[in-house]
């Protein structure tokens, strides 16, 4: 069974601001194992941002319990020293969306300004410093200013200097939310090579499903300072409970923009008699299966696909499917059946008798 790492039970973070009472996060519970790259997911507001700064005590909680890799550093209380405080500080590299280096100083200056208390020699510190630009891609931006470097350059450099202390903990806190698409892919292959080399335990804060959907393990869905749903990325995406991840998910998957066009078709507006407009979402092996073809040769069932997309989450493939099924109504009937009993979640969108 996996370590856990963190270990956040019944968090509550409470704020007064003048008459009112604000409850950035409400009995909050979160297990993270070790190596897990776990994604909070939440709007604007939602105190995921909160609850991450919770766990190196950037945010001292109101109420609840704080593990970090078998280490209780808070229960109703801090119970670390300043200085053991300090040291556990370190196991947690933090990098943010405005990557927050010193624009006087090099890229190679920016990282070993983080190595100032580590007790390394000259040599040592140097050293350090050329392996870990080497390792987020950066050796020949060395002597690079902050101002010559693009943003996902900027954010490699952020990567390196969070990584100086050789933490345990990496905690992305919307880092990629000033980034253009193509970097942020690039910035996502890098955290995942990096939980994969290092063993890192990455959680990443983001207001996007399609981040975690890149690269996650684990998920937690968060609204008003509560977690309302969580588990494997691959459950999330499946089976998602809650209406507001039903959303973030159907933006991620570009369901919601296929379904705006879609309605607008002619074939749709118009849907033919004895047509029904179904969503098919499907996961695993039943993604292998020929299954409209078995339709046609079993029931004498017409399929037209509208919309289709599958992608590999967590080594396993999840896809959907908006399709106009036709044929006689009996055999609509059936041929419905036959798709859920496949192992194949099927919703009628519209239908004409």
């Amino acid at each position: 069974m996996s370590k856990k790492m963190i270990q956040l039970d019944h968090i509550d973070v409470t704020f007064h601001q003048k008459n009112k009472v604000i409850e950035a996060a409400k009995d909050v519970t979160i297990h993270i194992n070790q190596g897990d790259i776990y994604g909070i997911v939440g709007y604007s507001g939602a105190g995921k941002s909160t609850l991450v700064r919770v766990i190196n005590l950037l945010q001292v909680p109101t109420a609840g319990k704080i593990t970090i890799d078998d280490d209780v550093i808070y229960e109703n209380k801090v119970t670390l020293s300043a200085g053991q405080l300090r040291e556990k500080r370190r196991e947690i590299g933090m990098i943010f969306q405005h990557f927050n280096l010193m624009a006087q100083k090099t890229a190679a200056e920016n990282v070993a300004f983080a190595l100032k208390h580590s007790g390394l020699s000259k040599q040592e510190k140097a050293a350090k410093v050329a392996k870990l630009l080497d390792l987020v891609g950066l050796s020949d931006r060395a002597d690079n200013y902050p101002a010559q470097l693009s943003g996902g350059q900027k954010q490699r450099v952020a990567i390196a200097r969070a990584l100086a202390n050789d933490p345990k903990i990496l905690i992305s806190d919307e880092a990629t939310s000033a980034l253009d698409p193509k970097t942020t892919k690039q910035i996502l292959a890098l955290l995942q090579e990096l939980n994969e080399k290092l063993g890192l335990t990455i959680v990443l804060i983001t207001h996007e499903m399609q981040i975690v959907k890149d690269i996650a393990n684990r998920v937690a869905v968060m609204q008003n300072g509560r977690l309302i749903e969580e588990g494997s990325v691959l459950e999330i995406f499946s089976h998602p409970k809650e209406e507001l991840t039903k959303d973030f998910i159907e933006t991620a998957t570009g369901i919601e923009d296929a379904m705006g066009k879609i309605n607008q078709q002619a074939v749709v507006q118009n849907l033919a008699k004895g047509s029904r407009l179904i969503l098919l979402k499907y996961a695993g092996a039943s993604t292998d299966e020929p299954l409209l073809n078995e339709l046609y040769k079993n029931y004498g069932v017409t399929a037209n696909i509208l919309f289709g997309n599958i992608e590999i989450l967590d080594h396993t493939p999840v896809g959907e499917m908006i399709v106009i099924l036709s044929g006689e109504g009996d055999n609509i009937e059936a041929a419905c059946q036959a798709i859920e009993t496949a192992g194949v979640s099927l919703t009628i969108l519209k239908e004409r008798e």
